[in-house]
């Protein structure tokens, strides 16, 4: 997933057992569709949770 307004995506990296054995983790965005008002239409974006906070207290969304 990819967040529509900042553009953040998966990252990728290891999960590390107690014995330090590694295996390949993809770390996602945590992403939501949310409705959001652009030029007087509403949209659905898909947004992470820090967009929608940061949306959210400019009151924008």
């Amino acid at each position: 997933m990819k967040c529509d307004y900042c553009g953040k995506t998966a990252q990728y990296g290891h999960n590390v057992s107690h014995s330090k054995r590694r295996t390949n983790k993809k770390f996602e965005p945590n992403c939501h569709p949310v409705k959001v008002l652009v030029d007087g239409k509403s949209t659905k974006l898909s947004l992470c949770t820090r967009c929608i906070r940061t949306l959210s207290k400019t009151s924008v969304a």
